[in-house]
């Protein structure tokens, strides 16, 4: 994926309403990290593209200033898992289980956490697995090319706002 392309998807797509748009400060790859003043995010958007009217889901690694918040994996699924379905992210050949909550997963804790960006730092792809309503399996896959350095930028960024280097 080319590098402008991935700076307009990030800016396109990943904002929505209940999250303000920010400043890019990594783009490549198929990553790219996000300063959204409150919340840093490394964000990819799935290599599944969904039409206009649908949810394009997105995976990324957030961090806030205040440390609450730190190398929390989340992912915005594809479809509405069914209530009693897992929702598992699977990196590389390493599987995680993720807590989930209406169309949002997300890492179970700290150790969890730094689990995950561990195997994304060495694995080419993942992707988030579950059932939706009916029962029918659906995977939503994401490629890992400039996961690490957007990950690095966004826990940097939010390391720096933290410590009163930045407004």
């Amino acid at each position: 994926m080319k590098p402008w392309l991935v700076l307009s998807l990030a800016l396109a797509n990943v904002g929505t309403a209940a999250t303000a748009r920010g400043s890019v400060t990594y783009a490549g790859g198929a990553w790219a990290a996000i300063d959204r003043g409150s919340v840093c995010e490394a964000l990819s958007r799935s290599q599944k593209v969904m039409p206009r009217d649908k949810v394009q889901p997105i995976a990324g690694v957030s961090f806030t200033p205040d440390r609450r918040h730190w190398s929390e994996f989340h992912a915005r699924l594809s479809r509405m898992p069914r209530a009693d379905a897992s929702v598992m992210l699977q990196v590389g050949n390493q599987p995680f289980l993720l807590v989930t909550r209406g169309g949002w997963a997300w890492s179970r804790g700290p150790a969890q956490a730094q689990a995950i960006i561990d195997a994304l730092r060495n694995s080419t792809s993942m992707s988030v697995v579950s059932r939706d309503a009916a029962g029918v399996r659906f995977s939503d896959p994401y490629l890992l090319d400039g996961a690490p350095t957007a990950i690095d930028s966004a826990a940097a960024r939010c390391a720096l706002r933290g410590a009163g280097k930045i407004p």
